[in-house]
């Protein structure tokens, strides 16, 4: 939450407003102020005004639209930055003002530190692959994003301790024309390629690839690179696994467009692949992160 104060000019009452300097000699003119806060989440904002002496308001949400409510919620249609200013007329008839930036973007009900995954049931972005075949161990995916990550949500017939190998791969330009175009999930051009055991923390940890080289082929250079992946809660119940996780987007280059593809295959300990989302042979998800 955060307050704004804003002294916009000093104002007799019952005469025209005098100037800054006059203001501040003489103590027995008073100052008056614009005073409000807001509350941002996600594209709506809730504004408090608690400026006084005044008998009304106009508020420029700076998207070209307007309020005269005292204290307006409004809602926003796209992520950006706006600059908002509140006009207040005092009863003595002058005009004062003041003036905020407001960043607005899509957020996540997603939380990975709540040890749960009840979260993920608003979510709507549900890929199921159409064939055990070519979904192979992997049921089902789910996948969200805010300004800050991309969720991944999985679910697959495996167990924690089996030592399984995933393999995240990322178009995070969303083109064909860069990054490698080969592979069991066909489609994408793969710029980056995260790899590891994503559910062992004893065993290798997932490693950021970037790929190098002609696009058909497999050429990728390991980044050092920490901290971009969070995994959350795991669960496993009669032999199913299910576990969400986060990519961060400021740590995976690419990330901040507006569309990426993902691909995703899941290997034994031993790099036979028994898992694909969305299916061996599909081609691969699009993501609109554009939010």
């Amino acid at each position: 939450m955060k307050k704004f104060k804003y002294i916009l000019g000093c104002l007799l009452l019952g005469s025209l407003a005098i100037g800054f300097q006059a203001c501040k000699k003489n103590p027995e003119i008073l100052v008056k102020e614009v005073v409000f806060t807001d509350s941002v989440k996600s594209y709506t904002v809730t504004f408090k005004n608690s400026t006084t002496d005044a008998k009304s308001f106009r508020w420029d949400f700076g998207d070209s639209t307007s309020s005269t409510e005292t204290s307006p919620v409004h809602t926003y249609k796209s992520k950006g930055k706006h600059v908002v200013t509140l006009y207040a007329t005092l009863n003595n008839g002058s005009v004062i003002n003041g003036s905020t930036i407001i960043h607005v973007s899509k957020s996540s009900p997603i939380l990975l530190n709540d040890n749960s995954l009840a979260d993920w049931d608003t979510i709507s972005n549900v890929v199921i692959p159409p064939s055990l075949a070519l979904g192979g161990v992997v049921q089902e995916a789910k996948f969200d994003y805010d300004s800050q990550n991309i969720y991944i949500y999985m679910k697959a017939a495996i167990h924690v301790a089996d030592a399984n190998i995933f393999d995240f791969y990322l178009d995070t330009d969303n083109s064909a024309s860069t990054g490698l175009i080969t592979g069991s999930i066909p489609g994408g051009g793969y710029d980056y390629l995260l790899e590891g055991q994503v559910l062992d923390n004893t065993g290798t940890p997932l490693v950021q690839y970037q790929h190098t080289g002609a696009q058909d082929a497999f050429s990728f250079n390991a980044l050092s690179i920490a901290g971009f992946f969070t995994v959350g809660t795991v669960q496993e119940v009669n032999g199913v696994t299910t576990f969400e996780m986060a990519l961060s987007r400021s740590k995976i280059s690419g990330l901040t467009g507006s569309a990426m593809k993902i691909a995703i295959v899941v290997s034994d300990d031993a790099y036979n692949n028994i898992g694909w989302m969305p299916g061996n042979g599909l081609a691969p998800i699009t993501l609109d992160i554009s939010q």
